[in-house]
């Protein structure tokens, strides 16, 4: 049976009865009604513990004076926690074929990353990457796996596709431990070099034959990645604000900071889901694109809660920073996301320079904030929320003179006729 004989079977009963083993074939590109499943949205979850655990090694970096050292042992980790989690969200999009094996393998990934997420405070703290390494390993392991699945049911170029994945997959993860084994100092190295392979290995693996990855599918994956990266923000956020009133009775200096980073939360959520981006997946080189520029989006995200854990602690004289720096862990962070989703979400469905301009200069205007002291989160909150009323406002006008000249343009033409 031929690969598009099984996608056409997959398109038309895409959630057939548990079964041990069933062939791991391609399933169709445009297959109706294609959502996320149970499991995804389970993988998903856990993935989250990772990122908290990162997030709160962040804060409490940069609220000892330690930022520089803070950023890029985060991102060094985010980077291996994103990466695990992208690509299995793209193999699942094209090859989830929802059997006993495909779950059970799924599930061992999961063990992974909390592996992962068990070694990050040591890697923050005695720059010990071992427990990191080992839950990479195990992660990388199940996905090497399911690509040797994907191999031995398929033939020809998209065989050699599922080959080519599972050796760079392989072959990355023993290049990985370079941060074990190397001198610290060379770490960071190790790190670029490593990147710069991961990243490379789908566009090897992918020169000759695309997976089939299912647009909508995709899209819906990252949006809900990105829900919950926004609302473990908002769980950071709270536990800040919670332990600042309960242990130091200083609700006033704190209110400010809850309301500025819940505004800025609302208005991130509103602004990344304004448009409906499946539409703009149309090709494997947009897809690339807009795919790794999502880890400067959830780094950005996730790191708006670390600024706001960092900004409370700071606010009841916990931390041994000043009040700029403490506000720029919120507004370096939010700006960074606003120019990040304009650039790959807005910027393709904003109609003329106003609309193109307003998140660009709204992140201008974040930025500044941060020079106002202890009002520079609830000012970043207010900046974010006018950007997603002049959105909406622009957005409003641009539709009622698009209706208003097709309404003159048919009367036109009646009147002509």
């Amino acid at each position: 049976m031929t690969s598009d004989t099984h996608s056409t079977q997959r398109a038309q009963h895409p959630r057939r009865p548990l079964s041990p083993l069933r062939p791991l074939t391609a399933r169709g590109r445009d297959e109706p009604h294609r959502v996320a499943s149970p499991l995804e949205l389970f993988f998903d979850l856990c993935f989250v513990v990772a990122i908290a655990q990162a997030g709160v090694q962040l804060a409490h970096a940069v609220a000892e004076g330690h930022a520089g050292e803070g950023v890029l042992n985060y991102a060094m980790q985010f980077f291996s926690i994103w990466w695990a989690w992208m690509n299995f969200s793209w193999f699942a999009s094209a090859y989830d074929n929802d059997d006993v094996l495909y779950r059970v393998v799924t599930l061992v990934q999961i063990a992974g990353v909390l592996v992962l997420a068990a070694g990050v405070s040591r890697a923050f703290e005695q720059h010990d990457y071992l427990v990191v390494w080992l839950g990479y390993v195990i992660m990388r392991l199940a996905m090497a796996t399911q690509w040797l699945r994907a191999a031995k049911d398929a033939q020809g170029p998209e065989r050699t596709m599922a080959v080519r994945y599972a050796a760079g997959v392989l072959l990355c993860m023993v290049g990985w431990s370079g941060l074990v084994v190397a001198p610290e100092p060379a770490r960071a190295w190790v790190f670029l070099v490593m990147v710069i392979a991961e990243l490379s290995v789908p566009l090897y693996a992918e020169k000759d034959f695309s997976t089939p990855w299912h647009p909508h599918h995709i899209s819906e994956r990252y949006g809900l990645f990105t829900i919950i990266v926004l609302g473990e923000t908002i769980a950071a956020a709270t536990v800040a604000v919670k332990s600042g009133v309960d242990e130091h009775d200083a609700l006033g200096e704190l209110l400010p900071i809850a309301a500025g980073g819940l505004l800025i939360v609302f208005a991130a959520w509103w602004i990344y889901f304004v448009v409906p981006i499946h539409g703009h997946l149309r090709s494997s080189r947009q897809a690339f694109l807009w795919g790794y520029g999502h880890y400067l989006i959830f780094a950005s995200a996730a790191t708006i809660g670390a600024g706001l854990e960092v900004a409370v602690t700071q606010a009841v004289g916990k931390a041994h920073i000043s009040t700029l720096t403490a506000s720029a862990a919120v507004t370096l962070p939010t700006a960074l996301y606003l120019l990040t989703v304009w650039a790959l979400h807005a910027r393709h469905y904003k109609v003329g320079l106003t609309q193109q301009l307003a998140l660009p200069l709204a992140a201008l205007l974040v930025l500044g904030c941060t020079f106002l002291g202890h009002w520079a989160v609830l000012a970043a909150g207010l900046v974010s929320a006018l950007t997603v009323a002049t959105g909406v406002t622009l957005t409003a006008r641009t539709a009622a003179a698009e209706e208003s000249g097709t309404g003159t343009e048919t009367e036109t033409t009646a009147t002509a006729g």
